[in-house]
């Protein structure tokens, strides 16, 4: 083997009811869709010449030297109901390169596969792939794709669909789910073992659990405000999709919206809009206040540190509003937001909520045309919201344009083409999702190649629902 991976296999260290040794499954005819060199090179990956090899090592086929395979134990609340017993049904953690997981998604069934097949069809794993490095092109925390490779097997969904593995880079995978179930345990002992490892890993310094809760959620405040900024649902914010690194992970029925509401759901399976792209904040502070219960049993003196934690998770609301505002200040170009200029956005986005009107090209309408953007200024209170916005922009030195062409992004995945591009891929058209996945490196660039892909859907493109593909 010609492939070289610098493993490491740190996780394997900690308690081992946190994981279980496991195999990938080997696949019948593997053959590599898409491998992503520059991640590979970052990551110390060398030999990466073979297509062959490389469809073999990424659907599990064959197992690289220096890998120890295992499957994530973790528990969760799921659309706020409590599941103690969870896992990575269908994926395998190879081991650690550079600091980073190495994981493969959809690389057959584990003890925690609950009768579950544990493979992945073709539609979800392009899409992850597109979707996360997008995410990253953006400038938004998100686990990364290495490789998708077609498995040559067909699997059953709702009917028979060409089976695909994701090589899914994370910071790790640690999840609020991983706390839960040690804390649903009371497992003191395995507890503090997984939170000196994860400060250690992700937030040196933070050596006490007030610490470590208080890091953690500033980094989801951080994220959240940057999903919110670029019109993105993640769909299913459950404690067990909710990476303690601050990274978006688990990318099933995610989406970025056209017509922007605050109310807007895709997720075929969130009925009641708990996820709703307006109700992110909220259940981000929600996800935070399981963390904090479950680092609970680690402190002595559970009363102050009840009082200390609930003032954390408390605090968030204000410190997710500042990221929110600055987020979104950098959009209509202000360099150094006040706490008055959330003003100033919220009635810009009620004004696009009357309008119906895109959410990304409203704002890059406004960066390229800001004295006649399309769609909303057609609405009676935009004249007046314009003058009180070029009275403020007044107030700076910084150059608005400038700003705003690096917080408002010219091209995204948006779903209708994401569907095309499945469609495409399940007929052996793999055009379409190259075409994505060049045109989503530099989404803030205005590039006339990639104009196709800057349109809202039509009537009968609109997609209104989205699955997970599991």
């Amino acid at each position: 083997m010609t492939l070289h991976i610098p493993f490491e296999n740190t996780y394997v260290d900690l308690p081992n009811r946190l994981f279980s040794h496991q195999k990938p499954y080997p696949v019948r005819a593997p053959k590599l869709v898409e491998f992503n060199r520059p991640l590979a090179s970052a990551l110390g990956i060398t030999g990466a010449e073979d297509d062959l090899e490389l469809a073999q090592v990424f659907s599990g086929t064959t197992l690289p030297e220096g890998a120890d395979p295992i499957a994530q134990h973790y528990a969760g609340h799921q659309f706020g109901n409590w599941n103690p017993q969870m896992g990575d049904g269908r994926a395998v953690l190879l081991g650690e390169s550079k600091g980073y997981d190495i994981q493969l998604k959809g690389s057959g069934p584990t003890p925690y596969a609950r009768r579950g097949d544990g493979r992945a069809w073709l539609g979800p794993v392009l899409r992850e792939y597109v979707v996360s490095e997008a995410m990253h092109a953006l400038g938004i925390p998100t686990t990364r794709a290495l490789a998708a490779v077609e498995t040559g097997e067909e699997i059953m969904r709702d009917r028979p669909l060409p089976g695909a593995v994701l090589t899914r880079v994370a910071s790790s995978h640690i999840r609020v789910g991983t706390f839960q179930a040690l804390a649903a345990r009371q497992d003191i002992e395995g507890l503090q073992s997984l939170m000196d490892y994860a400060c250690a890993r992700h937030y040196p310094g933070a050596e006490t659990p007030a610490a470590f809760l208080k890091a953690v959620i500033a980094q989801q405040a951080n994220l959240i405000a940057k999903w919110m900024s670029v019109g993105f649902i993640h769909g299913v914010m459950n404690t067990d999709n909710c990476a303690i690194s601050g990274e978006t992970i688990d990318y099933g029925p995610c989406a970025f919206m056209d017509a922007f509401h605050p109310g807007q759901v895709f997720s075929s399976i969130d009925r009641h809009g708990r996820y709703a792209y307006g109700n992110q904040p909220q259940i981000i502070a929600w996800n935070m206040a399981q963390l904090a219960t479950s680092l609970l049993p680690l402190e002595a003196n559970s009363e102050a540190a009840v009082e200390e934690f609930t003032n954390l998770v408390n605090d968030m609301p204000d410190l997710l509003r500042r990221s929110w505002r600055e987020a979104f200040g950098k959009k209509l170009g202000i360099a150094e937001v006040a706490e008055g200029d959330e003003v100033l956005v919220t009635q810009l986005l009620s004004i696009m909520t009357d309008q119906k009107t895109d959410f990304t090209n409203t704002f890059r309408d406004l960066t390229d045309n800001p004295t006649a953007p399309l769609d909303v200024a057609a609405h009676p209170d935009f004249q007046d919201w314009s003058a009180h916005w070029r009275d403020r922009l007044a107030l700076q030195h910084a150059a608005p344009n400038d700003i705003m062409r690096k917080a408002n992004p010219f091209v995204i995945p948006r779903n209708h083409q994401i569907e095309a591009m499945i469609s495409q891929a399940v007929s052996g058209d793999f055009s379409l999702f190259h075409q994505l996945n060049d045109a989503l490196e530099n989404p803030y660039d205005a590039n006339p190649d990639w104009t196709n892909l800057t349109a809202p859907p039509t009537a009968s493109e609109i997609v209104s629902q989205t699955f997970c593909g599991t």
